[in-house]
């Protein structure tokens, strides 16, 4: 299994709704490494590393993200 390292501007209406921390729940779900934080611009940035089917599988869980 191939490792990939993901960086992602996520924009829309994904602060102050736990967004950031539904990142980091589904991260450690999958045992990826890396990090997300605010922008000024009101986005969130991620860097997610770990094997390519688990942080493609991260990407997809964002697209929805928290209920």
């Amino acid at each position: 299994m191939s490792e990939i390292c993901l960086r992602a501007h996520v924009l829309g209406h994904v602060q102050r709704v736990g967004f950031r921390e539904f990142v980091v729940d589904n991260a450690q779900a999958l045992g990826l490494a890396g990090w997300v934080r605010n922008m000024r611009d009101g986005a969130v940035e991620i860097l997610a590393a770990g094997p390519e089917e688990r942080v493609l599988a991260l990407l997809e869980v964002c697209k929805d993200g928290p209920p």
